[in-house]
């Protein structure tokens, strides 16, 4: 086909919205499909939803490509891309976050297609879902990435081939659509998971669990003594009115982070430098990790489980303070809830069975999904025999939510070429060809193709069981699946 011409067709031929007739059709399309409940379960109360219409493109992509906007059946906005020298190729992303607000945020879609224009430059269509809903949920968003690439495939026709990306939280809520949705023959042809949060719900947020008892030993005022008192894992208690600034202003109290070494007092200093040694999180990102051990820790415990407890910390032994055995002595602790777990679990957590290819590229210093997460999903990949799926990269960076667009070209070309021809690339063979898109964007190539993570367990002490991997067999898998109401409802 001449994708240069039928891109030429698609834009004479996008109404804008689409005519009633297109939109019962794409309704009859999705109720028609297996996954009826997963995408469309909503749709009688949303309502029937316009198709996408034409909207305006980033600034850097005026002129480039046409852009598109448009809310599916179960309320999640989304945006998408067609460049003008499409190549056939589409990719379908999967933002980070979660975010926390209680419904679809139709700039999230828009704000993540002029960060991941670099994808159009490539000459790929784009398409990314904001999500029908805030908060987490994993299945749920990988339902919704999957709607996405229904909506373009209903509306400009199949790619030559399809390729999803996650990036941060997103690179768990990708790796699911891959083992999830990547199992049908044409739907996805590979994966790119960037900086992501690769070792799922139920384990990859043990180093939160413990920033958040650490944090309370050394400062204590979160809850203070004066406020009403909740366990920790719930992260903040279900009626609590405090904001962002509000946990920045403790956070500043107790340690001083926002201030010069000289201007933080001597306590202030030694709770820092306990707690930063203690949990081993940047200084930097000390008070976003905080936060999600805060909100997002509310939100999954009251809003997604219920009020149970995924998380545990008994058995575990904190060291690097000053005094590790009045840490130990006087940290809280608790016992997961087993059937908050399994919840969690089947939510977000990977099987490792993967039919299709999937690179990673990884920032080493990544402060926020640390670089041990590449281990557990290698392990998770070799623990259910499918690593040779698998190719992971990783940069000299220290960012966790931008790396060099030269970085991100590279990756695509190589996950494309793996794809077409078969010939799975390696590190050393990535980093050779970056140079020829750095002379482009000019943002850098920064590979270290000798690395290795690791394994999990060097950076967050592990749980009962936490040293086998997957963490959830596909097996566990179908049995959960069995079970009415299991896992985080949509």
């Amino acid at each position: 086909m001449d994708w240069t011409r039928a891109h030429a067709l698609i834009r004479r031929s996008v109404p804008v919205p689409l005519a009633p007739r297109r939109r019962t059709a794409l309704a009859a399309l999705l109720a028609g499909s297996l996954t009826v409940g997963i995408l469309v379960g909503a749709s009688n109360a949303r309502g029937e939803a316009a198709g996408p219409a034409s909207a305006e493109c980033p600034a850097d992509l005026v002129g480039k490509a046409d852009c598109y906007s448009g809310r599916d059946l179960n309320g999640a906005y989304y945006t998408m891309a067609v460049p003008d020298d499409w190549n056939g190729s589409l990719v379908v992303h999967a933002h980070g976050g979660p975010d926390l607000a209680p419904d679809s945020d139709p700039n999230r879609s828009r704000d993540d297609l002029r960060r991941w224009s670099v994808m159009v430059k490539e000459g790929y269509a784009w398409a990314g879902s904001s999500y029908r809903r805030g908060g987490y949920g994993t299945r749920m968003a990988a339902a919704d990435t999957e709607s996405v690439r229904r909506l373009f495939v209903e509306e400009f026709g199949k790619p030559r081939r399809t390729y999803v990306h996650g990036q941060s939280w997103g690179g768990n809520v990708a790796a699911k659509v891959v083992e999830t949705y990547g199992q049908s023959q044409g739907a996805y042809d590979g994966a790119l998971l960037t900086n992501g949060v690769l070792a799922g719900g139920s384990r990859g947020y043990d180093y939160r669990v413990d920033l958040r008892v650490v944090y309370q030993y050394y400062c204590g005022n979160h809850p203070r003594p004066t406020e009403p008192q909740y366990p920790l894992w719930q992260g903040l208690r279900a009626g609590s009115a405090m904001t962002t600034d509000g946990l920045r202003a403790r956070l500043q109290e107790c340690t001083g982070y926002a201030s010069a070494p000289e201007k933080r007092t001597a306590l202030q200093q030694r709770n820092l430098d306990d707690i930063l040694a203690v949990t081993r999180i940047p200084e930097r990102t000390l008070e976003s990790h905080l936060r999600f051990a805060t909100f997002t820790f509310r939100d999954i415990v009251h809003n997604r489980l219920g009020g149970r407890n995924p998380f545990g910390n008994q058995g575990i032994r904190y060291s690097g303070s000053h005094d590790d055995e009045a840490l130990n002595a006087g940290v809280e602790r608790f016992a997961a809830n087993p059937a908050a777990v399994r919840d969690l679990s089947y939510d977000s957590d990977l099987t490792g069975e993967v039919a299709l290819p999937v690179l990673t590229l990884r920032a080493i210093g990544d402060p926020t999904a640390f670089v041990e997460h590449e281990a557990a999903y290698r392990d998770t990949l070799r623990g259910a025999g499918r690593d040779g799926q698998l190719v992971q990269t990783f940069t000299r960076e220290n960012e966790h939510s931008e790396l060099s667009d030269a970085e991100y070209a590279t990756s695509m070309a190589a996950l494309d070429r793996w794809v077409r021809t078969g010939e799975r690339p390696t590190p050393g063979s990535i980093a050779a060809s970056c140079g020829v898109f750095d002379r482009t964007y000019g943002a850098g190539c920064f590979y270290d193709p000798a690395f290795v993570p690791s394994p999990y367990a060097s950076r967050v002490e592990p749980r009962p069981g936490g040293l086998r991997w997957p963490a959830m067999t596909a097996a566990q898998e179908r049995a959960w699946s069995r079970i009415e109401g299991v896992g985080i409802a949509y």
